[in-house]
């Protein structure tokens, strides 16, 4: 939960998604973030349903959320919000911001965002009160190297060399529904999860 994140932390770096799984790339994303911006938490925020994202390989929503605790469990500087799993339905970043914003009144927030997700940034909901509230933090995607940036946002924006998130969750589905390994790709407790509940067959 949101609450989890220590008292401690001033600087929260919120890394929503869907994590259908979350793995590794989203790992070593999430530390090198956490490291280069000098963050004291990552709070991962898996989704309800995203606006953005639909389809019958949506894991439900408590096996996402129960794979991203597996997946950051012994980390001191991540925690997981179910924030937007609890309030159910569509999940939209500035309503989240500003519950977080009311939980961590002194907390500097930071939004993680890849930078695919720049070309469709001014058609979010309330995109200047979303930066407003959490400046972002874009890290690479292949492919998206020159993808344009709003115009009028470019000073709420900070570009970390981290890595891109390159195997994407939608390759280890069809993977593990081909019936081919991911132990490389995944956690192992995240495995784990996916073997016992029969997920993404």
């Amino acid at each position: 939960m949101a609450e989890s994140v220590a008292d401690s932390a001033r600087r929260i770096g919120v890394f929503g998604g869907t994590f259908n799984p979350p793995h590794s790339g989203h790992l070593l994303l999430a530390r090198r973030v956490r490291d280069r911006c000098g963050l004291d938490c990552v709070l991962w925020v898996p989704n309800s349903r995203s606006p953005f994202k639909t389809g019958k390989d949506l894991a439900p929503a408590a096996d996402r959320l129960a794979m991203a605790r597996a997946a950051t469990a012994g980390d001191a500087g991540f925690a997981v919000s179910e924030i937007e799993i609890r309030q159910g339905g569509t999940s939209y970043t500035v309503e989240t911001l500003r519950k977080l914003r009311e939980a961590h009144p002194d907390a500097a927030l930071r939004l993680v965002v890849g930078r695919d997700q720049l070309a469709g940034f001014a058609r979010w909901r309330e995109p200047e009160e979303v930066v407003r509230l959490a400046p972002l933090i874009v890290f690479p995607r292949p492919g998206y190297e020159e993808a344009p940036i709003p115009a009028g946002f470019e000073r709420h924006m900070e570009f970390v060399d981290a890595p891109g998130v390159e195997r994407s969750a939608t390759d280890i589905r069809e993977r593990i529904r081909a019936g081919r390994s991911v132990r490389a790709l995944v956690p192992p407790p995240v495995l784990e999860i996916i073997a016992a509940r029969g997920l993404y067959r």
